[in-house]
């Protein structure tokens, strides 16, 4: 197992959700919800310094078909973009499928929305793209562990 922070970032339409590994690569745990638009990549490479991240995961959302959709190219055009951004630090694209009901189950069965006031739209989304990305990170970091490897594929030189 390689030693280190990673940081796994679920990039959708309005909002990225970050999430962040412990040095040992073991726990993920949530970050933040990150506006997307303009400054988005800026803010990334801001938390990679200051999680001193060895690389980044980016939530890929792959179909079942094995083509890549309208999301898929969007994610690797993202990734991309973040590549040249962070080089040399490591982009990777790692299947993300299901992520982000993975998250929604398991906020339900551990935090109550259902109370007007509690928690609002916005503020349930803004936490649901947080524990999708903390749901992307922890598989890649579980992935690694069993086969030993790198999970995903490599965007840009990381050389």
């Amino acid at each position: 197992m390689r030693h280190g922070v990673r940081l796994a970032v679920d990039p959708g339409n309005a909002r990225i959700g970050v999430a962040s590994s412990d040095p040992s690569g073991l726990l993920a745990t949530p970050v933040e919800t990150i506006p997307r638009g303009s400054g988005d990549l800026d803010r990334i490479a801001r938390l990679v310094l200051e999680y001193e991240a060895r690389e980044v995961i980016v939530g890929y959302p792959a179909s079942l078909s094995g083509q890549e959709g309208p999301a898929a190219r969007g994610a690797r055009q993202f990734a991309e973009a973040l590549a040249t951004k962070l080089a040399p630090i490591p982009v990777r694209l790692v299947d993300e499928r299901l992520t982000t009901v993975t998250a929604q189950g398991q906020l339900r069965s551990g935090a109550s929305y259902g109370k007007r006031g509690a928690k609002g739209g916005k503020a349930r989304r803004s936490v649901i793209d947080q524990a999708a990305a903390t749901v992307l990170l922890q598989s890649a970091l579980d992935m690694e562990r069993q086969t030993g490897r790198p999970p995903g594929e490599v965007i840009g030189d990381p050389a």
